[in-house]
């Protein structure tokens, strides 16, 4: 992980990594994020398996790797529900002894190249440093916010058994939660824009069916079932084990997933969880910023924010398809100047927008809006603000009146969300 680059060292190679190289590369990978530098073959062996190594790159010197970077393919929602092809960027370090040789540079360099060879739309990562990928174009497209739960104070009734909606919630076993699972969050992801697909993989590894090295905790599955009994909530959840001085259960649970696929199925699995005899705090986990999970209860002072901050950020690739893919809030026109300092994305753009889809393409008309790339990233899925940008200088209006027509256009009523790291 770098700041601004300088000429790479001309003896330090960037390149593929062969299989041979793999588990020097996961070593790499781990330095870069300050875990110990030790992989087995087995951990190395399971995630080869899963990866492929024609996405991996390594900056090697002397035969030692000095930097990675992997991406695989993934999808996004869009606004409208389409599901785009997108390079996921993960695995990013850079030896804290190379830093500085822009490195990092010619990694992304070469991977946004091969993305949009591949035909992938944008790219999206998720930024363990906030300065760092807004020079290669990035700009941060959702947000998240995580509360802490006093169940003491929510105002539910401490005698909750069950959903009033006439549904239920069931516990249930890792095989269950693996089956039922991805059929709720198929069709979860199909309406959330900002949601990215999970491979068979994530799954595997959320219910233990597949484990990497180190400390494996199951989880507890709880189902919400609607009064048809279908399946349309699943929640993953640990607890602790603590026990005040006077012998008083202060245990904590803490949310690793929870999702519905209606306010109901969200209200009846917080309830459940705030219900739990001995759970005195609930850690929600990431949530959307606009979760309605404080009003589920009597006093939603009862669940405090303890985190909010940006999340998953995205880099366009092709302007053209993705204005294309999404729906819009309203009915009108507008020409964009978008700016891109890698030529990738660059280009003036006539957009005719309507709530069921859109025509976009290059124009010579003039420019009413000019915004650089990473800024039309952060509008994409609605989560920013064009007046908002304006305010800050980030976009230029050529024309009075264009940033509040793009916010018409771009803005959601409800805020983009991905629920999941990688």
């Amino acid at each position: 992980m770098a700041g601004m680059s300088t000429p790479a060292t001309p003896d330090i190679e960037v390149r593929t990594v062969a299989e041979a190289e793999y588990t020097d590369w996961l070593k790499a990978v781990n330095r870069g994020f300050l875990r110990p530098p030790v992989v087995s073959d087995e951990e190395a062996r399971g995630r080869l398996a899963h990866t492929d190594v024609g996405r991996v790159q390594g900056a090697f010197e002397a035969g030692r790797c000095v930097a990675t970077f992997r991406s695989f393919a993934q999808e996004l929602t869009a606004v409208g529900g389409a599901a785009l092809p997108v390079t996921a960027v993960s695995g990013v370090t850079v030896s804290p002894t190379h830093r500085r040789r822009g490195l990092l540079t010619r990694m992304m360099a070469a991977e946004l190249s091969a993305a949009r060879e591949r035909g992938e739309v944008a790219s999206t990562l998720i930024a363990a440093e906030y300065p760092i990928y807004g020079r290669y174009g990035f700009g941060p497209a959702t947000s998240l916010t995580e509360w802490e739960i006093d169940t003491a104070r929510t105002g539910l009734d401490p005698n909750w058994s069950g959903p009033a909606d006439g549904g239920r919630v069931d516990l249930v076993d890792p095989a269950e939660a693996a089956k039922v699972g991805p059929e709720i969050f198929e069709r979860f992801r199909a309406a959330q824009p900002g949601a990215v697909s999970r491979t068979r993989r994530w799954w595997d590894l959320a219910t233990g069916a597949a484990r990497l090295d180190g400390p494996w905790t199951e989880p507890f599955f709880a189902v919400y079932r609607t009064a048809g009994g279908e399946a349309a909530g699943i929640a993953a959840y640990t607890a602790d084990e603590r026990w005040s001085d006077a012998k008083l259960p202060e245990n904590t649970a803490t949310v690793k997933s929870l999702i519905g696929l209606t306010a109901d199925a969200d209200r009846a699995l917080w309830h459940y969880l705030c219900s739990i005899d001995w759970i005195r705090t609930v850690r929600t986990g990431y949530r959307a910023p606009d979760d309605l999970l404080p009003l589920f209860f009597p006093n939603p002072r009862a669940a405090r924010i303890v985190t909010n901050a940006d999340f998953l950020w995205l880099r366009l690739l092709d302007v053209v398809r993705l204005l294309e893919s999404r729906t819009y809030a309203g009915e009108g026109a507008l020409v964009l100047e978008v700016e891109d300092g890698a030529g990738l994305a660059a280009g003036r753009f006539l957009l005719e927008a309507s709530q069921t889809g859109a025509r976009c393409k290059p124009t010579t008309l003039s420019a009413q809006l000019t915004l650089n790339v990473r800024e039309l990233a952060s509008l994409y899925l609605g989560d920013e603000s064009a007046t908002r940008l304006l305010a800050l200088g980030r976009v230029a209006q050529e024309r009075a009146g264009a940033a509040a027509r793009a916010d018409e256009l771009f803005r959601t009523a409800r805020r983009p969300w991905c629920p999941d790291m990688f």
